[in-house]
């Protein structure tokens, strides 16, 4: 039997946003950072409520280099703490069995923008006439809705999507995004992630959620999609600031189709600069920004 070992610090959004790319190359499959603030009973508020404290979790394997892991990613953060304090870390060992169920206690339904509603397949609710349903189960993929730049990208597709548009979804995770696009009407959804279990976990949840016959899902990268010939009306993108710079470094503008549109989230205030310079770099123009508490997201288009 496998296990993990969880590392969890809660921290507010700048200082995670620095935890989550420092500690990416010791954890499997990313990291995952979620609202730590959102009470039960309080998701049906009308909008979701300001993330003040988030939790940054990973997980690497309990083996012989453990150890030397922990040692490391000490390390790390004692540099960061020169700059900036940081939370101290816990640690706890997960089953494998258990580790896609860790989280599952605090995860409950949440409202955003005029009519989404996020809810765990597990908990039943009553929606309104007009709400639009994401019924979730992210697995041992990323993504739940609870953290705010998941959030902002939600909130974006609300008002971005058009109806039968071509949309991708770059580093899909749970599927979320995509499977909201889909709802919102868009005509094919493109859902793309580097982990295999992201891919098969947004498939069964577009499944679950009626739209498996408008999203596609792959394993694949940047690079196998920009030497494909389609092309996209919006792209959105949720990873970290310093992947979408990498990535624009790249060619990442070259996906979206001349007079589409792209969202990029996952980026504290700080950032929305030097992420908008490496937009325009490759070729996109910022048009807009969207924030929540520390986290923003960019909107910008490509000129046809």
């Amino acid at each position: 039997m496998t296990h993990w070992i969880e590392i969890a610090l809660v921290a507010d959004g700048e200082a995670a946003e620095s935890i989550a790319q420092e500690l990416q190359p010791f954890c499997h499959q990313g990291i995952a950072i979620e609202q730590a603030d959102l009470e039960e009973g309080k998701w049906d508020d009308g909008e979701a409520p300001p993330a003040t404290r988030v939790i940054v979790r990973g997980y690497f394997p309990q083996n012989s280099q453990a150890e030397e892991t922990r040692l490391q990613i000490e390390r790390v953060l004692g540099y960061l703490n020169m700059m900036y304090p940081m939370p101290t870390p816990t640690y706890r060992v997960v089953h494998e069995e258990d580790w896609a169920n860790t989280w599952k206690a605090h995860y409950q339904p949440v409202r955003l923008g005029k009519r989404l509603l996020i809810r765990p397949r597990w908990i039943d609710v009553t929606p309104a006439a007009d709400d639009l349903v994401i019924a979730l189960d992210p697995g041992m993929a990323f993504g739940t809705g609870t953290h705010p730049t998941t959030q902002l990208c939600l909130e974006a597709l609300e008002t971005l999507v058009k109806t039968g548009q071509d949309v991708l979804d770059l580093g899909c995770g749970s599927g979320i995004l995509a499977i909201a696009a889909a709802k919102l009407g868009a005509g094919k959804v493109v859902a793309v992630d580097i982990d295999d279990i992201a891919v098969a976990v947004t498939l069964e949840n577009a499944a679950e959620n009626g739209v498996g016959e408008k999203i596609t899902a792959f394993q694949g990268s940047l690079e196998s999609l920009i030497t494909s010939a389609r092309r996209y009306d919006l792209v959105v993108v949720n990873i970290l600031a310093k992947v979408i710079i990498q990535m624009c470094e790249q060619g990442l503008g070259q996906l979206v189709r001349g007079g589409g549109k792209a969202i990029f989230s996952g980026l504290i205030a700080e950032q929305a600069d030097e992420v908008e310079a490496a937009l325009r770099a490759t070729g996109l123009v910022p048009i807009a920004r969207r924030q929540i508490s520390d986290w923003m997201l960019v909107e910008a288009y490509r000129p046809v």
